[in-house]
């Protein structure tokens, strides 16, 4: 493929798929050591009814509605989990998978009644995006990245993707020592004059932002896989957090970059005439990475956190 067909074709929908995944992967490792990670499946669930309720109120699709929809969800799923623990006197695990999952159904319908012809917000693009179709129009070859009206047709998914995978990594590298402290020792960051819920509550904000902005590139799907498994095959390649985070970072590259290359190619491979989704291979080679972790990870049979280094 020349760059006259990479550049238009390819290269946004790839950048995107690996901003989209580095920027879950990062929080992903601090969900995955505080036990907290089906936090990830959760936000990608109780988001989209209120994307869709943002959606039928204003009637677009952008960033602030979007995430302003997903914040309210966000604060009635809690308090549907209280009231559910406490009327019901049943456990937090089972109060929260009722909330995600009627929250994920209830989307789901809004979506199949709602009139969303007019944009790209249905039940399949909600669990698969749209990666495929984020195409860089005015593009003409790798010049188009030098040139200013080129760059004013990019696809809008690709600068929010850019700007949230800065702030995650601003908030991660500007806090890392205290999300450190509270990640290992809860009580001796306390100490520290840490305000360690808090903090734990910007964690998930940030993880609730990485999801919401990743939503309508690339679907519910994504998001899920990314939150836990390149931290989870991380953690099996090393005792050190530093390097744990690094490796899932590559990771997710990985998975973002072989996903979206076999969703278009390995149909024909193997003689089929059809691609496939690209969200979901990508799904799906995180998986397949962290199998092979598990089974050839050099720590994969210890237990317990990562070293402080």
């Amino acid at each position: 493929m020349t760059g006259a067909e990479f550049v238009p074709l390819s290269l946004t929908p790839l950048l995107i798929g690996i901003f989209a995944a580095v920027a879950c992967a990062l929080p992903g490792n601090f969900l995955v050591l505080r036990r907290q990670a089906l936090i990830g499946d959760a936000i990608s669930h109780v988001v989209l009814p209120g994307i869709v309720v943002a959606f039928l109120i204003t009637g677009t699709i952008a960033t602030l509605p979007m995430m302003l929809g997903a914040a309210g969800a966000a604060i009635l799923a809690v308090i549907l989990i209280e009231a559910i623990r406490r009327l019901g006197r049943i456990e937090p695990g089972a109060a929260m998978g009722v909330v995600f999952t009627t929250m994920f159904a209830a989307g789901v319908l809004l979506l199949e009644q709602s009139d969303t012809s007019s944009v790209h917000l249905d039940v399949e693009h909600a669990l698969y995006g749209n990666l495929e179709s984020l195409i860089w129009l005015d593009a003409t070859g790798w010049a188009s990245l030098l040139d200013p009206q080129a760059l004013g047709g990019l696809p809008p998914e690709l600068p929010r993707m850019a700007v949230t995978l800065l702030a995650v990594l601003l908030f991660t590298l500007v806090l890392w020592r205290p999300l450190k402290l509270s990640t290992f020792d809860e009580g001796f960051a306390r100490t520290m004059g840490i305000h360690t819920p808090a903090l734990g509550l910007a964690l998930v904000i940030v993880a609730a932002v990485a999801a919401v902005a990743a939503f309508d590139a690339v679907g519910s799907i994504i998001v899920i896989a990314m939150f836990i498994c390149p931290p989870a095959a991380a953690r099996m390649m090393t005792d050190r957090l530093e390097t744990q985070v690094g490796w899932s970072v590559l990771f997710a590259v990985i998975a973002a970059v072989s996903g979206y290359v076999l969703a278009g190619y390995g149909p024909l491979w193997l003689g089929a005439r059809d691609a496939v989704s690209a969200a979901g291979m990508i799904a799906t080679m995180s998986g397949v990475i962290l199998a092979l972790a598990a089974l050839f990870g050099p720590c994969r049979s210890r237990t317990g956190a990562p070293q402080q280094g």
